[in-house]
């Protein structure tokens, strides 16, 4: 097989994963908006999400336990970051039913599988890890255009950046999922 046919076929399978993490982010969102459906669609969502890297290594996703305390650590200090500007304007707020807070963990632990583990590394295989970074902070932009206002993009693509800076400089998708939780936990 040539190369321009492996790389041609890295391509298409990277589009294909995009399209499908679109598509449940999507489904999942419009899913939440029915009534009583919010909770069991997070829930769902997020399994679909982690699903998504089925096949892949735990290493190739950034899921190795080596480090592991750096790792956990650096995702408390992403959480400060990503949650900074939210703490400025802060005035207290209701805290998260349990059951809500449940199932903001699976949908944050899934998106970071889905985005930076299994999307960031079909994109680095297609293209490296300029590539990888921005295009996965790019469809994890375009995930959120249905749950965000279009004035709140910004943060999320910045968000996005920040992790999937991360995730290729430390080869570490723990401190995104650490820092992803604290933050759609405290939000």
């Amino acid at each position: 097989m040539s190369l321009s046919a492996v790389q041609g076929g890295a391509w298409s399978r990277t589009a294909a994963l995009a399209v499908l993490v679109l598509g449940i982010e999507y489904s999942r969102v419009l899913a939440g908006r029915l009534p009583g459906m919010a909770t069991a669609s997070l829930l769902v969502g997020g399994l679909a999400l982690c699903l998504l890297a089925l096949g892949r290594p735990p290493a190739d996703l950034g899921l190795g336990r080596d480090r592991i305390a750096f790792r956990v650590l650096g995702g408390f200090a992403l959480a400060a970051i990503l949650l900074l500007p939210a703490a400025v304007r802060w005035g207290g707020g209701p805290s998260l039913p349990p059951e809500l807070a449940v199932a903001a963990v699976a949908v944050s632990v899934g998106e970071e599988i889905a985005f930076r583990g299994a999307l960031f590394g079909a994109l680095a295989e297609a293209g490296g890890p300029a590539l990888a970074v921005l295009g996965s902070t790019l469809v994890w932009t375009a995930a959120h255009a249905l749950s965000h206002p279009a004035a709140f993009l910004p943060a999320v693509a910045a968000a996005g950046l920040l992790l999937g800076t991360w995730r290729w400089a430390c080869r570490d998708l723990v401190g995104p999922v650490v820092a992803h939780v604290i933050a759609d936990l405290s939000l």
